[in-house]
């Protein structure tokens, strides 16, 4: 009876793995997914579905790219702000990878390796600029899914014209 009862606690015991094992699989899949299809949305300028990958508030930090102070704002105001610098005639082109997920119950931390192309064809400020570095999302779980609530840049290398980069053109 001894044996019978230590094996059906190792069988018990094996199932919740599994099940714990797939539940994380199955949330670090949807992780990645947000933070591929934050660039994705970027790309595509449908900064509908971008806002939607976002939590009502962010921490953001580009302040090795441009800068400043690492702030909280409104999801609202940074899509805004990436609307405006990447406007319709700058081609971009965004690609993650390296992904490396930490889950601890409803939030996540991911690390990846980011590339990101800007291009103006034409203009007096036609020319390139790309970035290498690494990135840090933060995520919460919520009842509409996984939602990034921090994102920081840390930039390992950059090149061309950083006018590319910042260049809005007026209204």
């Amino acid at each position: 009876m001894i044996g019978r009862t230590q094996l059906s606690k190792v069988e018990h015991d094996e199932e919740f793995h599994e099940e714990f094992l797939e539940q994380n699989a199955a949330d670090e899949a949807l992780i990645r997914r947000v933070v591929d299809e934050i660039d994705n949305a970027c790309d595509a300028k449908n900064w509908k579905r971008c806002r939607s990958y976002f939590a009502d508030e962010v921490e953001v930090d580009f302040t090795s790219l441009a800068g400043g102070e690492a702030a909280k704002i409104k999801a609202d105001d940074l899509i805004k702000a990436w609307k405006t610098n990447l406007f319709e005639d700058k081609k971009t082109l965004h690609q993650r990878s390296n992904h490396r997920v930490k889950i601890d119950g409803d939030s996540a931390e991911v690390f990846s390796k980011g590339y990101a192309f800007n291009l103006l064809e034409t203009g007096e400020n036609a020319g390139f600029w790309e970035v290498w570095g690494n990135y840090t999302h933060k995520l919460q779980k919520t009842k509409n899914g996984w939602k990034c609530s921090a994102m920081k840049l840390e930039v390992i290398h950059q090149r061309g014209d950083k006018k590319v980069r910042d260049f809005v053109p007026e209204d």
